[in-house]
């Protein structure tokens, strides 16, 4: 069962938010919104938590491993900050997905998807509010709300990839898709980018993070394997994407949060990180002639 929340008065329609700097992207209808809660009982797992929630639209999914800043102002989510920093410098980003029944569009309903637990790297304290930088850790999957006031919180259990005996093929993956990353990334460096473009580091340091021992003892339970964490590591924006090409990159990364095999998350990583050297290589070729 996905937790369903309701709107009444109209659908919700997704803003256009900047990926790496972004406000509150649902304070329109953040105090209007009403939880449908199952009535079923739902038995509490040993490896649940109960943590702030904070929600984004669909184009704003993160993965494990990837790393998003994020501006907070409002009063509201700057105490949902403090509560993460008191719960071990974790929340969860989640997305609100319009939801349809039967073909049919149920307006201002969502369901609550693509949950993953995400670590407090930094917060930079601004006049107005605080820079936060976080890192996905791993997928969760909400299984109750707890509060909706002055901000959400709910019971999360984590969603690990099925186990896989295949340990010589992974590995031999994870080694291809290593070697990919650091060839996208010798021929990201030499791309000639606006000031305001991505940071074109972003798999590489991606990737380091993913190799990391994580010493994370309080949420032991919710960390995934090595080769899953590196299996996401694949899915992060190059520096100059089209609209097109981060459309293509946002249905990857759903894709990639409902897959629960890490073999199949590599093949398809693999594939993105393919078709980027292929892209990246022609812009450089087109960037030599002197092209604008």
């Amino acid at each position: 069962m996905i937790p369903i929340i309701s709107r009444p008065g109209g659908a919700f329609n997704s803003p256009v938010i900047s990926p790496i700097y972004i406000n509150n992207p649902l304070s329109s209808i953040y105090p209007k919104i009403r939880v449908n809660f199952t009535r079923q009982r739902r038995r509490i797992q040993a490896s649940s938590l109960v943590l702030p929630l904070l929600p984004f639209p669909i184009q704003q999914v993160l993965v494990p491993s990837e790393a998003k800043t994020i501006h907070l102002y409002e009063a509201r989510y700057l105490a949902l900050l403090e509560e993460s920093l008191l719960k071990n410098d974790v929340f969860v980003h989640f997305v609100l997905d319009p939801i349809v029944f039967g073909g049919t569009s149920i307006e201002g309903s969502f369901a609550a998807r693509y949950g993953c637990l995400v670590f407090i790297e930094k917060v930079e304290q601004l006049q107005i509010g605080a820079l936060v930088s976080i890192r996905g850790v791993g997928r969760v999957k909400i299984v109750g709300f707890k509060q909706l006031q002055p901000y959400m919180t709910g019971e999360v259990i984590p969603l690990i990839d099925n186990f896989s005996s295949e340990t010589t093929e992974i590995s031999s993956k994870v080694l291809q898709l290593k070697d990919a990353l650091f060839t996208l990334n010798s021929l990201e460096i030499k791309l000639k980018a606006p000031q305001e473009a991505l940071l074109q580091t972003q798999s590489t340091n991606s990737l380091l993070w993913a190799e990391k021992n994580l010493n994370l003892s309080s949420i032991k339970n919710f960390i995934p394997l090595i080769t899953e964490r590196l299996s996401f590591v694949g899915f992060q924006p190059v520096s100059g994407n089209t609209h097109s090409e981060v459309r293509a990159l946002q249905n990857a990364k759903l894709k990639a949060m409902d897959t629960k095999d890490t073999l199949e998350r590599l093949d398809i990583s693999m594939e993105l990180v393919k078709n980027n050297i292929s892209m990246v290589a022609a812009k450089l070729a087109i960037q030599s002639l002197g092209v604008p």
